[in-house]
């Protein structure tokens, strides 16, 4: 099922991006070619990209990919690897949980109010970044529940798949 979830949201993920591509090149090309253009361009792909960045952060949360400075700590024991992932989750997890509070607060206040070119409503544009704090804070409680229970060997806490060791 989360495998699903997962390919779908990859594959909305490449659909935005191809989009962005195609409206920014078309309107380039109609400006510069045509003196004309598609008026709803700009706005679109700046919504579309929006939606992007948060849709991929949560992609790349799921992955452990997000950018860490973890030299000193691979060099701790295995309790201590643990204490510290479970420590840093935790406060990420209460970022998570007061952005998604702050960002229902401001889709609930944007709903009414439209862009000024295409109409879209402004909260449905902000509506991604209560999607992407949802689906980040799950993993983030799923994280805390598998390192507590020592489901996950602490030398694996704080790597990636890309990663390599320069050493």
């Amino acid at each position: 099922m989360m495998n699903a979830v997962f390919s779908a949201l990859e594959k909305l993920v490449m659909t935005i991006l191809a989009l962005m591509v195609v409206l920014v090149f078309t309107n380039v090309v109609l400006r510069y070619g045509f003196n004309s253009g598609i008026t709803l361009s700009d706005e679109l792909s700046r919504f579309l990209f929006v939606w992007l960045i948060f849709m991929g952060a949560f992609l790349t949360m799921r992955d452990n990919a997000h950018l860490g400075v973890n030299g000193a700590v691979k060099l701790l024991r295995p309790r201590a690897k643990m204490a510290i992932k479970i420590f840093g989750d935790g406060l990420t997890l209460a970022c998570c949980l007061l952005l998604a509070y702050g960002t229902t607060i401001h889709i609930l206040d944007n709903m009414n109010n439209y862009s000024p070119v295409g109409g879209i409503p402004l909260g449905v544009v902000y509506l991604s970044c209560l999607i992407s704090c949802v689906g980040i804070s799950l993993l983030l409680v799923h994280s805390i529940y598998m390192v507590a229970t020592g489901k996950v060997a602490a030398e694996t806490l704080f790597s990636s798949g890309s990663e390599s060791d320069l050493a």
